[in-house]
This record gives structure tokens, C-alpha cells and sequence, in this order.
């Protein structure tokens, strides 16, 4: 189903749906935030934040870069599952400003106060999540109520990793929380989105075996793996927590070897999809090991191979689909974004290599500027598409969501 529209004059295009500014703003945040994460790591430069610098680079990846790019997915995606008018102008630039303000709020909290500080960045997941149920109920769009409960938990996280650095000097669950609610949103809407793309690609350019349809499978793995993860955030340790992540590890594989992603090597822009979608799987067998093994394999592993793995990379490869086809571009990766697909996967697996040796630094700073080359890169390279009316196009693309 097309999206609605309504009178492109009356609005700049940067307004005209969710995805353009808040890829946009998510992508220059995601760069820029870990151009200055190093030197605050470092101790060369300081926030006026009541976190510790390891926990405002922690909070503004989960809730400052994540939350912009699931915002500008959502309120893209769902005029499409309900036939509703999307959010746009006046109040899409008032959910922008309201995430500009909770990086603000973030960031200079020891001079407002951490209470200040927590209302305000807190109320653009509230208010996302409130924007998101209306347009889904007013569309009586019952089947997809359920990407709001990992939004929800989202919120739940962060409402929880500002009391506990607030009352406990660092977070510890909310992280793992926060992360475990991405992971979700992932096998959730990754699980839709990458058999789909698959399929219709295969369909066209290279016919014989597809993905698997949704089933049983899918939904078991599903629900057994979003268990998992909430064992994670709060028995990260345990052994039983341990062997479910392991069993979500080879679940995610099974369901990423049903979609046929081997048949894709000829389009980047779907072959990245199963890519990203790789280091689920990566991140359950990491972290399950970091809790049966912790002393071969590090917790910072699991992690780092979710939230740079699997949810940069699926942001990434969701952002640049996303982009081209709503703004009437052909479904083609270039040279560029290739670039940016191959540096987004380098910095995930330098990553994963630097927990294991910490003292090598070298592997750190790669993935840290390779992570910056991807983001900034992006911006550079589809900045201009999101700022512009879409192209009218000799042929319509399939919408990216």
C-alpha cells in the first residue's frame, strides 16, 4: 500500500515524513558522538553530564542515535500498515525538536539537574510510543500493536538507566535492557523486512529457492530468544541465562538460513540485509558464552556484537534502502554505499576483536573510525535526498518499509 500524502507545498520536504529528518539528525549524531566519545573516553574532553562518560556513550547510542532511526522508520512504516496520513510538519518537527532537546538535557543535566535532565529525554520515547499506538489503533492495524511492547521496553530501559546512574553512580541493567529491546525490534521487523526484500528481488532477478515464509518457527524463535535477553539484562551471569542464549544463537541461524541469503550476492542492498542480520545470532552465542565462559570470553563481546553488529548495521542497511525508495530513486547501491556497508561491517567485527584484546587499542580506534566513515558517510551521500521533494520517477519503487 502506497503511502498517503498530502500537499507537498505545504511543508518543507525535510517534514514530509518521519524517516527524512530523523535519518538525517540519527546519522550526524551517530558520527559525531563517537568522534567525541574517544577523547571523552581518553579523559581530553568533558560533558556537563551527571553520567559518567562510559554511560552518556552508552545512553546517547541506545536513546539518542537508535531512537532517532526507529523513530524515522516507524513513522514511515506504519502509514503503510494502516492507510493513515503520516506524522508530518508541525508535528514531526515538534517530535524532532523534542529529541534535539533530550540530547541537550543529556548532555548538560549537571547543571539542570538529573530529574530535568531524565523528564525531558524520556518524554520523546513517551511521546514516539503515543504516536505510534494512535496511528496503529486508528487504523484498527491490530497485527502490528506488537512492535510496541520492544518500543515500550525501550522506554522502560531508559527511564530505569537514568535512576541507576542517578542512585547507583552507573547503569547495569537498563544497558542490557535497552539493547535487548533493539535486538527484538530486529527479529521483528528485520525478520519481515529481510525475507521480503529477498524474495521480491529473487523473484525478479534470479528465480528458484526463496525465503521461507513466516511460521511457527519464527515466532518460537522469536519468543524464546526475547526471553532470553530479558534473562540477560537481569542474570547476566547465570548459567541457565547462558544456555538460552546459546539456544537463541542457533534458533536466529536456522531462521537466517531459511531466507536464502546466499542467492543475493549480486545486490548489495539486499545482501547487506542478511549481513546484518548475521550478527544476531553472533551476539546470542557471544553473550551466551560470556556467561558460561567469562573467563575465555568477555561480556563487552556479546554486546558490541549487537549494538554495532546487528543494530548499526541493520539500521544502516534499513536507512539506505529506505531513502532511495521513498524519495523515488532507484533500488542501486553505488560505489558509495558499498563503502559505507563495507565499513559499517568492519567496525562491527574490529569491535568484537578489540574486546577480546583490550590492550590493542589500535583495533578500537579502526572501528571507531570506520563506525564514523559509515554515518557521516551516509549523511554525505543521502543528505541531500532527504532534504528534497521526492523525484518523480519514470517508475514507481517499492516502498523500503
Amino acid at each position: 500500500m502506497a503511502i498517503p500524502r498530502t500537499r507537498p507545498s505545504a511543508y518543507p520536504a525535510v517534514l514530509s515524513y518521519g524517516f527524512r529528518p530523523f535519518f538525517l539528525l540519527g546519522s550526524l549524531y551517530a558520527g559525531a558522538a563517537i568522534l567525541f566519545w574517544l577523547p571523552l573516553f581518553y579523559g581530553q574532553l568533558t560533558t556537563s553530564s551527571v553520567f559518567l562518560p562510559v554511560d552518556w556513550h552508552v545512553h546517547e547510542m541506545l536513546f539518542g542515535y537508535l531512537a532517532a532511526i526507529m523513530t524515522g522508520f516507524l513513522l514511515t512504516a506504519i502509514p503503510n500498515w494502516t492507510g493513515r496520513l503520516p506524522v508530518q510538519g508541525l508535528p514531526l518537527l515538534a517530535l524532532v525538536l523534542l529529541w534535539l532537546a533530550g540530547r541537550l538535557a543529556v548532555f548538560f543535566s549537571a547543571d539542570t539537574g538529573w530529574l530535568v535532565g531524565a523528564a525531558v529525554d524520556c518524554a520523546f520515547l513517551l511521546a514516539v510510543a503515543a504516536a505510534a499506538a494512535t496511528e496503529i489503533i486508528a487504523g484498527r492495524n491490530w497485527r502490528n500493536l506488537k512492535v510496541l511492547l520492544p518500543v515500550a521496553v525501550l522506554l522502560a530501559a531508559n527511564v530505569m538507566f537514568h535512576a541507576e546512574a542517578h542512585y547507583k553512580g552507573i547503569s547495569d541493567i537498563s544497558r542490557r535492557l535497552g539493547l535487548g529491546a533493539a535486538v527484538v525490534l530486529i527479529m521483528i521487523i528485520g525478520g519481515r523486512v529481510v525475507p521480503s526484500f529477498t524474495r521480491n528481488w529473487l523473484a525478479r532477478e534470479n528465480q528458484g529457492r526463496l525465503p521461507s515464509p513466516f511460521s511457527h518457527f519464527d515466532a518460537a524463535t522469536i519468543a524464546l530468544s526475547a526471553t532470553a535477553l530479558a534473562a540477560w539484562a537481569f542474570f547476566p551471569e547465570s548459567n541457565v541465562t547462558g544456555a538460552m542464549l546459546i539456544a537463541g544463537a542457533v534458533l536466529n541461524a536456522m531462521r537466517l538460513a531459511r531466507w536464502a541469503g546466499d542467492r543475493t550476492l549480486r545486490d548489495p542492498l539486499v545482501l547487506i540485509l542478511h549481513v546484518a542480520f548475521v550478527f544476531v545470532p553472533i551476539g546470542f552465542l557471544l553473550a551466551g558464552l560470556a556467561a558460561v565462559l567469562p573467563e575465555i570470553v568477555p561480556s563487552a563481546a556479546g554486546i558490541h556484537a549487537f549494538g554495532v553488529g546487528a543494530v548499526a548495521c541493520m539500521t544502516l542497511a534499513v536507512m539506505t534502502r529506505a531513502t532511495l525508495g521513498h524519495t523515488g530513486r532507484e533500488l542501486r547501491a553505488g560505489i558509495g554505499t558499498c563503502a559505507i556497508f563495507v565499513a559499517i561491517v568492519l567496525a562491527a567485527i574490529l569491535r568484537i576483536g578489540a574486546a577480546f584484546v583490550p590492550a590493542e587499542e589500535v583495533l578500537l580506534h579502526m572501528s571507531a573510525t570506520l563506525w564514523v566513515v559509515a554515518f557521516l558517510g551516509y549523511a554525505a551521500l543521502f543528505g541531500g535526498m532527504l532534504v528534497q521533494p521526492k523525484l518523480r520517477a519514470r517508475q514507481p519503487n517499492k516502498a523500503a518499509s
